[in-house]
Formats: C-alpha cells, sequence, structure tokens
C-alpha cells in the first residue's frame, strides 16, 4: 500500500496494482493484509478490495487518537472501513 499511500490522489494505477495483487495473491492460498500508509482519507478505496482480510492502520489511528481520544479514532476508521467493505 506504500505506492498507493504516496500517489492516491493524482493516480489510479497503484490501487489498480493493489487490487490485482490481491486477487492474485489470495488465488495462491494467501491471506492478504495491508495498511502501510493508509490514512482516514485513503483507506475506504483499499478496505473496498474484497480480497483483503486486514487491515493495519495504527499510526494514523494513533496520531488522531492524540488529539481526540482513542475510542473516537477507532471509532471513525472502524466507521470508515464498515462502510467500505463488500
Amino acid at each position: 500500500t506504500g505506492d498507493y499511500a504516496h500517489n492516491w490522489r493524482r493516480d489510479t494505477r497503484a490501487l489498480e496494482t493493489l487490487r490485482r495483487a490481491a486477487a492474485t495473491a489470495k488465488d495462491a492460498g494467501l491471506a492478504i493484509h495491508a495498511g502501510h500508509g493508509l490514512t482516514y482519507l485513503n483507506v475506504q478505496p483499499v478496505a473496498a478490495i474484497p480480497e483483503i482480510e486486514e487491515l493495519n492502520i495504527g499510526h494514523s489511528v494513533v496520531s488522531r487518537a492524540v488529539l481526540d481520544g482513542m475510542e473516537p479514532a477507532v471509532a471513525a476508521m472502524a466507521a470508515l472501513v464498515a462502510a467500505a467493505r463488500p
């Protein structure tokens, strides 16, 4: 997800690469986890990839928790992910 995180505002190619990679890896029997560079602003397109089983988004959540508290930060991210999941 690192390439996607750096380019999501200006280019959709990295997201398409993630989609293809997730599908290929799932077909090979792998569990798909993602998370590097994901934030409250860019998480939903990645969360919508059905093959991805787990998202690791600690840095963004903890950063928001410094200002808002851990429970609201987690709840906000969980709501975004849930809304995007197929």
